[in-house]
Formats: C-alpha cells, structure tokens, sequence
C-alpha cells in the first residue's frame, strides 16, 4: 500500500511512519523541509520520500490512504489572537490545501484519516463518559476541531474516500505530554493540578498508532473516533498512579492561578477535562494493548 502522511515526523506521526516501513507499505511524507525527514532504518529508506504539500502533483504511485496529523502544539503556549490563528492554520487551512493538492494529481485515496482531539467536546465537570454522539460544550477547542474535521470530510466528496476523524486524547509515550510532565515528578515534586478532579483521558502510544492502523485496514468503518483508553482517570488518579510508578511522592498541587498565569485560556486544557468513552471503536472490535494506567506509564518509563 502507498500511504500519505503529514505530520509523519511528528511524535504520534514518526512511531506511525516508522510501523507503517516495517511492514513493507510505501511511505510518502509531507513537509515543509522535505531533506530533513530521517523516519525509520536505513533498510527502509527505499520505501520512504518526502516532498512538500506543493509537489503532491507530482506524485506518479496511486494513493491508497492519507493520514493527515499535521497542527501546531495547542497546549506549549498562551492563545494570543495571533496563536489561535496559527493552530487554525495549521489544521484547517492545510487540511483544505492537502485535499485541494490530492485532487488536482488526480489521487482518490480509499481511506482519508484526519487528526482531531478530544477538545471537540470542550470541558465537561461532570463524571459522565462521553463517547462520540456526547453534547458538547461551546469554547475555542470545540471551534477549532469542529472546523478541522469539516474541513477533513471535504475529501468524501473531491476525493471520493472513506473519512475517519480521530478524536484523540493525551497520548502516553516516550516524548509528546508525559515528557513535559515527568520533571518534577522524577524529584518527588510532582501533584494534582488545582484539585485533581478534573478528568484525564489518556492513551498508549502503540494504541494510537494501532488504532490508526485499524482504521486503515476496515473499509466499513468512517466518521469520529475517540482515540483514548476505555479507562480514564481524574488527575489526582494520574498523579498519583504516575508517582508510584516513579516510586515518588506526588503530593505537590499545582494552584490553579499558577496555570492561569503561565498559560492564560489554554490553561483550561489542564484545570479542565472530559471523561471520554471509545464506544466506536470497542464496537468494531478494536482491543486496547494498554487498558491500564500504571501498565502503559510502566512500559513507557522502564524501570524507573
């Protein structure tokens, strides 16, 4: 199979790349620095290019599926005006380049899978599961990802192609969120965020790439997905799991203020939450290799 990936040398997109090499698919990776993207053994060089959105016209190999993960961090920086308008950018209005650029080589892709998160829902403070038909809650996350996925079913109609939107989670691996998070913890430093209640819906990085993978591979299936583990925890329950596995104290809250003041809106991201449900993807018989908090953290971290 040819697959089509942006954001493939990002930390979901490299892991889903590099899976994808190993089973002997050919890779071609959209990027902005297209000489930069070094995804993958040299054994698998062969079966990989890259080139920029602009040259997808190019292409001579027939599409089989696109993965589109490509969007700036959400959650690095304050959501000036001017940010807001980049995470847009970087979603939306590349989600609607790429289609445009797909259509116009003359690609109809069989299966376009296209990132979202679980921000559509907005925040949530009660202790419901949501799983993909849930209100949601009216904000900029929900705008945003809103937009982003009908910008991605654009491609049903110009490129004929089963769509599947990945409403994702935080996704536990060897970089992406948990790195940020471990510092403080590795010195016993770590805590809940204000009062901890706040829920988490959190997933392993292979069940991610999997579950893209799944996807892939059943042509019935199309729409949203919640892209977490079927076992979410509140915050408290994080910090505390994730001290334990470090076999440090986790008793540190972080105040509320402090977040504000560092983060501003986006701060709503870590004071606020959803209790998310994959009710779809459990359906279709998708089993989760990590259903289990302290499981994943611990094959993520080793034996620290």
């Amino acid at each position: 199979m040819h697959y089509v990936v942006t954001g493939g040398t990002g930390f979901i997109g490299t892991r889903l790349v590099e899976s994808l090499l190993a089973d002997g698919h050919d890779i071609t990776v959209i990027s902005r620095k297209p000489a930069n993207v070094t995804v993958g053994s040299k054994a698998h060089q062969p079966k990989l290019e890259s080139i920029t959105i602009d040259e997808l016209q190019k292409l001579t190999k027939p599409v089989d599926g696109v993965v589109n993960l490509a969007g700036a961090p959400i959650v690095d920086k304050r959501w000036t005006d001017a940010r807001k308008k980049l995470l847009r950018h970087s979603r939306i209005d590349l989600t609607q380049t790429l289609i445009a650029s797909l259509e116009k080589a003359g690609a109809q892709p069989d299966v376009f899978i296209s990132g979202s998160a679980i921000g559509y829902y907005g925040s949530h403070d009660h202790d419901l599961p949501l799983n993909e038909q849930a209100t949601v809650t009216k904000g900029f996350t929900h705008d945003l990802c809103r937009d982003w996925e009908n910008a991605a079913l654009g491609a049903e109609k110009r490129l004929n192609s089963r769509v599947c939107l990945i409403r994702t989670g935080v996704v536990l691996g060897e970089g992406g969120a948990l790195k940020k998070m471990l510092p403080p913890f590795r010195f016993g430093l770590g805590g809940p965020i204000g009062d901890g209640r706040q829920w988490m819906s959190w997933l392993h990085l292979d069940d991610e790439v999997a579950a893209i993978r799944f996807l892939l591979a059943h042509d019935t299936l199309s729409g949203p997905f919640n892209l977490t583990a079927p076992g979410s925890v509140t915050n408290q329950e994080f910090s505390d799991t994730l001290g334990a596995v470090l076999g440090k104290p986790a008793k540190f809250r972080v105040p509320p203020l402090m977040m504000k003041l560092m983060l501003g809106e986006a701060s709503e991201l870590l004071l606020e939450g959803q209790r998310i449900y994959p009710e779809k993807l459990l359906k279709a018989g998708f089993t989760f290799k990590y259903p289990d908090l302290s499981t994943a953290l611990r094959t993520v971290l080793g034996s620290e």
